[in-house]
This record gives structure tokens, sequence and C-alpha cells, in this order.
């Protein structure tokens, strides 16, 4: 799954990346640990134009009465994504990209029982495009809400180490498809990502339960002089 973000390259460089424009963002500072129901940069396309904006990272059916009427959601599976009645609109009519240098994931260790936090990221270490979808909602006193989901795909052989769920990755010569700039034909993205697209490493337990960005989490975890990393899976 993916409950924890990391976004640190700068608007400039996102701006870049994904062709848009950015007069609506301001610049955001390095994020290393963003959590649900927090703001995310979106990328959406409208009017032959992609733009950059802030989504809160949790995804609110047209349903609900009130924000809280359910847990937020966070993430939406490829494989139900068109036949949940909540999504299902969303998908068709409201996808974006998420963009993101990483996200974490945990293991159980087998020294203490703990949550072992590892931090993934592109294997070239370049920031990515996850696959999300957004709605807008308005509240009954009048507020409106837009909020996003990161949709999830099986994880691939690799990732499936760390959790059997991962981010859907789109390529740059995909974005205009997902985006729908493309025409249809979205749905055969709709699948893991290449088994060298992601590198992980562990990091300091510091994450686990962190409620700031206040210090870098992404860094390897040094152990006895060496990095904890792949090879202890």
């Amino acid at each position: 799954m993916c409950y924890r973000s990391v976004l640190t390259t700068p608007k400039q460089a996102v701006i870049e990346w994904f062709n848009a424009v950015g007069d609506d963002v301001p610049e955001q500072p390095p994020r290393r640990n963003i959590r649900p129901t927090q703001p995310l940069v979106a990328v959406r396309s409208a009017n032959g134009q992609r733009r950059l904006s802030l989504l809160r990272w949790a995804f609110t059916p047209h349903w609900y009465k009130a924000l809280n009427d359910g847990p937020p959601i966070m993430n939406a599976r490829a494989e139900t994504i068109a036949a949940k009645p909540a999504f299902a609109d969303a998908v068709r009519h409201r996808r974006c990209l998420i963009p993101a240098d990483g996200y974490y994931e945990w293991t159980s260790s087998e020294d203490d029982g703990g949550k072992d936090p590892w931090f993934i990221h592109a294997a070239g270490g370049q920031v990515m495009g996850f696959a999300g979808i957004w709605q807008a909602w308005r509240s009954p006193d009048g507020v409106l809400y837009e909020g996003c989901a990161i949709v999830t795909t099986a994880a691939n052989a690799r990732m499936s180490n760390l959790h059997a769920r991962m981010p859907l990755v789109i390529s740059p010569e995909n974005y205009a498809l997902w985006l729908g700039e493309a025409g249809h034909g979205a749905a055969r993205l709709m699948q893991p990502g290449a088994e060298e697209l992601l590198d992980y490493h562990r990091v300091d337990r510091a994450i686990n339960g962190a409620k700031t960005d206040d210090r870098d989490y992404t860094r390897p975890l040094i152990a006895n002089g060496n990095p904890r990393a792949t090879a202890n899976l």
C-alpha cells in the first residue's frame, strides 16, 4: 500500500518533468513524511493544459455526509477500481498524477518483532508519477474539498519482499494516456511495475509514528558502520 509519501523535488523541476504549469501551488518545502489527509501535489489536465494543484490525501465518496463518515481512503485497488461505486466515475473522468520521490513500507523485525521501515524510490533517483484519482466533495455548510487516492497494484516480485501491494507508477511516455489526453485505454496501464523500476533501503525507526517533516527520514540506516540494505531480506 502507500500510507506515507515523499516529495523533495523542487516545484520548478516538477513542472518541467510533468510539462505542467504551477501558478496555483506555492513552492513546497522538502516533505519527507507526507501523511493521509495532508495536501499532496497533483497534476491534472484540463482544456489542453496540465496544472499542478494541492489535493487532500483522502478520497471522499460523494454520498458521505461528513469527511469522517468513514475512514480516510488513501488507496484504490487497480483490480476493482472500475467496479467500486466510490471510484468508478473518478477513474473514468478524474484521473491525476501524484509526483513523488518515494514512499515507505514496513516489515516485521526478526530481532525484536518491531516494525522496520524501508524507503522505496525510483531506481534512477528521479521523481515519479503515481497514478491517482480525485474527487470534489462539498460539505453541508458549503466548503469544497478536493481529495485524491493513489492507485495500487499487486506488487511485482522484487517489491513483494516488502509488501503485497505497490503504487501504480506511470511512465512519462504514458502520462498523456493516464491523464486522458490521449483518448481511451488507460486500463492497460494498471499493471505492476517492472522489476527494475524501484529500489529500497532500510531507514531509521524514527519515521514510525512521526508526525513532522523536521528530519531526513529517507537516509539509509547505518548499523555497526554498514548500511542496512536489501541484503537483509
